[in-house]
């Protein structure tokens, strides 16, 4: 009865996504993904709790169900590559997933009928195994997922979470073994005017912001990050204190505070984004103050963003406040001769080319580490 149950949950999770991003492909509607994220945790759930079983238990036939937490685990750490390096390709991903999930829960009911007469229970009897414990098969168990699937998976992560921070932030930012570091740009025209890039994250090493606040020269002009909320349009206020304690970091908030040379506000106002990016904004920011619970679980998966999502909250979060920030360099290049900008490290690879576009050279670099493990 308890395989039965695991193969029905996977067949109706296999039906549920394939309809839902059928309807995402071809209509670009998310009517279904409340219903598919209640249906998606329960088939997770049920993998998780299947592969336990049969480390426990001979009694589960391991061909006929060791493919159902090997198609979620193979899913999964695909889709979070297809994501980083062909994010454009997801939806169209997420449907051939979900059209291999429903083919293979297919195919193992046809197997574990021996035919096409289904009817419940969908495993039959014959099919379990006779020994109900096996002291051999859990060590046997234990040791292969200790000293070989869990050291794939987390070598797999790492390669592909390097990769990811390389080619997202286009060198500016890199995952070592060690820890994060960043690398700073020096830029310089022809005139001697100088503008420098120092990537930033929110949560860092203390050390990291002390060094960085003692490196701008005292005749330099310094653009803050930080977006403004003037008309209180969010409705939780974001904050990474918490966050930062926890892991034994800092907050660039509290931390960094640039001892010489004359900070600006270079930042937009939240006023600027569309209302779409003002009503995620506060989803996030609920989850990031409030928590995980079930009510706020809830209106998230309940959010439906439009089809033109994505694009709107890129243009408002990215490419407005970097063009924002490139027109306050402008407007102070004639004033200073050294432009100093420490904005987190996704608005970098836009403003270098921007930069480079302006007539200004790449002279120098230096590595700085965020974060040592």
């Amino acid at each position: 009865m308890v395989l039965s149950l695991c193969l029905a949950v996977f067949l109706a999770d296999g039906v549920v996504s394939l309809v839902d991003d059928s309807f995402i492909v071809f209509f670009g509607v998310h009517s279904l993904s409340f219903l598919r994220g209640l249906v998606s945790i329960a088939g997770l759930l049920m993998a998780l709790g299947l592969y336990g079983l049969m480390g426990l238990t001979p009694m589960v036939p391991k061909r006929l169900f060791l493919p159902i937490p090997v198609f979620f685990v193979v899913s999964l750490l695909a889709l979070f590559t297809l994501a980083i390096f062909w994010r454009h390709w997801v939806a169209q991903t997420a449907f051939l997933i979900s059209a291999g999930e429903l083919i293979l829960g297919l195919w193992l009911l046809y197997w574990s009928r021996g035919g096409s007469n289904f009817s419940w229970p969908l495993v039959p009897v014959e099919r379990l195994g006779s020994r109900g414990f096996s002291w051999r098969n859990l060590c046997a168990f234990a040791l292969v997922n200790i000293f070989v699937v869990l050291p794939l998976i987390a070598l797999y992560l790492f390669v592909s979470t390097a990769r990811a921070v390389n080619h997202l932030s286009e060198g500016f930012m890199a995952l070592h073994p060690a820890g994060f570091t960043v690398q700073v740009r020096k830029y310089v025209r022809a005139d001697g005017k100088v503008i420098e890039l120092f990537p930033m994250i929110h949560i860092a090493s203390k050390g990291f912001y002390q060094e960085v606040s003692q490196t701008f020269p005292s005749n330099s002009v310094i653009l803050m990050e930080g977006v403004t909320d003037k008309g209180n349009l969010l409705t939780n206020k974001l904050s990474y204190k918490r966050t930062a304690k926890s892991l034994g970091l800092a907050d660039q908030k509290e931390t960094f505070h640039p001892s010489q040379g004359e900070m600006v506000g270079a930042d937009v106002d939240v006023g600027q984004f569309s209302t779409e990016t003002i009503d995620f904004l506060n989803i996030v920011t609920l989850l990031h103050a409030k928590g995980v619970n079930a009510e706020n679980l809830s209106k998230l998966m309940r959010y439906s963003p439009s089809p033109q999502f994505e694009e709107r909250l890129f243009d408002d979060i990215l490419r407005k406040r970097n063009q924002h920030l490139l027109e306050e360099i402008q407007s102070y290049l004639p004033q200073s001769d050294n432009i100093m900008v420490p904005w987190g490290v996704a608005h970098m690879p836009g403003l270098a080319r921007e930069i480079q576009k302006s007539g200004f050279r790449l002279s120098e670099t230096r590595e700085y580490v965020v974060i040592r493990f």
